[in-house]
């Protein structure tokens, strides 16, 4: 069984040879690692027994400030950075609807076919735009704005989330329309959840943010992809939902957060969605022993394990640079070994 095998039938909750895998890490990370290893990019995949492969399309349009956005908010400070405006958040609905808002022609997606075809089917391809609606707006109009005109003025926030959803949305049909024969999995990723819960509760998810999230996976599955969302944090509320939006995958569940019990996680919704990640990224890869993370993967693979359905990795969608590499290696080599099923 081929990796793009293994991951396909993971997606159809049945049990392939083995655990598939995922590596998503930091450029600083995958530098280390690199320099470590001795080895370029591709042979660290394999390393890392990475099941996974990503395809991505170009922005063609006119230059962006650095460390811009597509909306056009600057940022600023470690990482991803900060937002150092909210152009929108005293905004009236008609300034709303005549911002400069970005157009899906200024996406190419011509050379994605190439991208895949070097990997002759052998692995699970990711493909489609991140789309993060939800941060989007929380750059255009402010998390504690955003949050007040949810109660005070609705028909604010569904405006803003409009826009954005519907750049996403075509973007992602240019994307498709090229490439959809060439991609496995339509990759997303809005973070809703935080250490202690949701950024939202159930209601409000429903009335603002999953419409929005279904209008893509519905795109995913018209083109008969499936789709995987990233989502960061404690969200074991917003799951039920989620499911009923059709989503196929659910990406870097955080074991450490609040309610987020991945032994409940997988009895409830064990064959209603994909479960990727789960080995925590904080309290088992940056501060344990290699001792510890094999035991604690070990733990881990006997709860997800069983029945298919799972891709073993970290709770982060990137590992951290200061992540010690031998932890990192541990942990797939582990799930390598431990992760087989029994035909």
């Amino acid at each position: 069984m081929n990796s793009r095998e293994r991951v396909l039938t993971a997606f159809a909750y049945e049990e392939p040879d083995r655990v598939p895998m995922w590596c998503g890490a930091s450029e600083e990370f995958w530098a280390k690692a690199r320099q470590e290893l001795s080895l370029d990019d591709e042979g660290l995949r394999l390393r890392f027994h990475d099941d996974f492969r990503r395809v991505y399309a170009k922005y063609t349009g006119p230059s962006l400030k650095q460390n811009s956005t597509i909306f056009g908010i600057e940022r600023d400070g470690m990482g991803y950075g900060q937002p150092l405006n909210h152009p929108l958040a005293n905004a009236s609905l008609t300034q709303i609807h005549d911002y400069h808002w970005a157009t899906h022609n200024h996406i190419d997606a011509s050379d994605i076919v190439k991208q895949a075809n070097k990997f002759s089917k052998q692995y699970a391809i990711l493909g489609g735009d991140w789309s993060p609606f939800w941060h989007d707006a929380i750059d255009l109009l402010g998390m504690e704005t955003l949050l007040i005109k949810m109660y005070t003025e609705p028909q604010i926030v569904d405006a803003v989330l409009e826009h954005i959803s519907d750049y996403y949305t075509n973007v992602n049909i240019r994307i498709f329309d090229i490439a959809a024969k060439s991609i496995d999995i339509f990759f997303i990723g809005n973070d809703f959840g935080s250490q202690t819960g949701p950024l939202v509760g159930e209601q409000l998810f429903r009335r603002f943010l999953l419409p929005h999230l279904k209008k893509l996976i519905d795109v995913g599955h018209s083109y008969k992809l499936k789709v995987m969302l990233h989502c960061c944090g404690g969200i074991f509320p917003l799951i039920p939902s989620m499911i009923e939006a059709g989503l196929d995958g659910l990406h870097a569940l955080q074991p450490s957060c609040h309610g987020m019990d991945i032994a409940q996680i997988k009895a409830k919704f064990g064959k209603k969605i994909v479960l990727n990640g789960a080995i925590d990224s904080h309290h088992i890869l940056i501060d344990g022993t290699t001792d510890f993370v094999r035991t604690k993967t070990i733990e881990t693979l006997k709860i997800m394990k069983p029945g298919g359905g799972y891709i073993g990795g970290a709770s982060h969608d990137t590992i951290l640079e200061e992540t010690p590499l031998e932890n990192v290696l541990t942990m797939f080599d582990t799930i390598l070994k431990n992760g087989t099923y029994k035909k």
